[in-house]
């Protein structure tokens, strides 16, 4: 009987912007927008460190593969986020919400372990700048890339495999743009749903409060370690290298605290659209915005490869 209601459900309905009729329009052309200046920021970044041999660096390393997972990430959601905001038809087939589940959390976790990453780079480079090329070689930094989206897709197999295991025995209807976790497991049936949710609830906000714990652990060790140095411009200079990752990591954690720390209680369609996009949306459009505008050496390479062609 399980395994028939199982196969119940073999195709989603979207909703998440059925609340906003006169708005799609406008809708459309902004979230368009913003994904074409977040793709193109992106791959910038990724074209001006390829290159410019003077950014083949660690951090500019790092750089380049959180790029790529922002790149993979919006991919995942926006374009069929755009087609659905011109379509009356938005039902999406039960392996492509499962496909798009997986798509969506690999990268986002990846984004989450390359911001540790790009921390603990800081780190070194601050506290322990004699040891950097030892500690930071090409080889290690390899691994902590490869780590990290091995890490990101183990992570996004393991929460897409246990929610997509679940029996869906009618409702189809997902109040969202996307095929996100919270209004998935209201569509399960079954005696384990309540327990599925609060472990992968429990998974998703021990991954992200771990990843910012290292974070700012790193971070603490850093303003100790520039507290010491005698000359203003010196800690100025220090500060400057992790500006532009420090604002990108208040930018990640605040959107996502917003988004799986929020206390449980009645929630509108409108409100949960509006703070999905938030994190879908304005945070990857920012992120490029941030690094290109924060970081002199990279606004320049920039400048000196491109602009400069002109």
């Amino acid at each position: 009987m399980q395994e028939a209601n199982f196969s119940a459900v073999t195709e989603f309905i979207l909703i998440g912007f059925s609340t906003f009729p006169h708005l799609q329009l406008m809708f459309f052309l902004l979230f368009l927008l913003m994904y074409l200046f977040t793709l193109l920021g992106n791959l910038l970044i990724m074209a001006t460190v390829w290159s410019e041999r003077g950014l083949h660096t660690p951090m500019y390393l790092f750089l380049c593969a959180l790029s790529t997972s922002e790149v993979l990430y919006t991919f995942a959601i926006i374009p069929r986020m755009l087609a659905d905001l011109l379509s009356t038809h938005r039902s999406i087939s039960f392996r492509a919400c499962a496909s798009q589940m997986f798509f969506s959390f690999t990268p986002g976790f990846t984004h989450s372990f390359l911001l540790t990453v790009m921390g603990y780079d800081r780190y070194v480079a601050i506290c322990h700048p004699l040891r950097y090329n030892v500690l930071m070689s090409p080889r290690g930094c390899a691994c902590l890339v490869a780590w990290s989206w091995a890490g990101g897709s183990v992570m996004g197999l393991a929460v897409t495999s246990i929610i997509f295991h679940l029996p869906f025995c009618g409702p189809n209807v997902i109040h969202h743009f996307f095929c996100h976790v919270p209004p998935l497991v209201k569509l399960a049936c079954g005696d384990n749903v309540s327990t599925v949710a609060m472990g992968v609830g429990l998974v998703c906000i021990a991954t992200l409060l771990g990843c910012g714990l290292l974070i700012l652990l790193s971070y603490a060790f850093i303003v100790a370690a520039i507290l010491r140095i005698p000359s203003a411009e010196g800690r100025h200079k220090a500060f400057s290298t992790c500006a532009s990752h420090l604002t990108v990591v208040v930018v990640h954690y605040g959107f996502a605290s917003v988004i799986y720390l929020k206390p449980k209680g009645p929630q509108s369609l409108e409100g949960d659209t509006l703070m999905g996009i938030t994190y879908k949306v304005l945070t990857p459009f920012l992120s490029p915005i941030v690094f290109s505008l924060r970081n002199k050496e990279l606004k320049e390479a920039v400048k000196k490869t491109f602009l400069s062609k002109l």
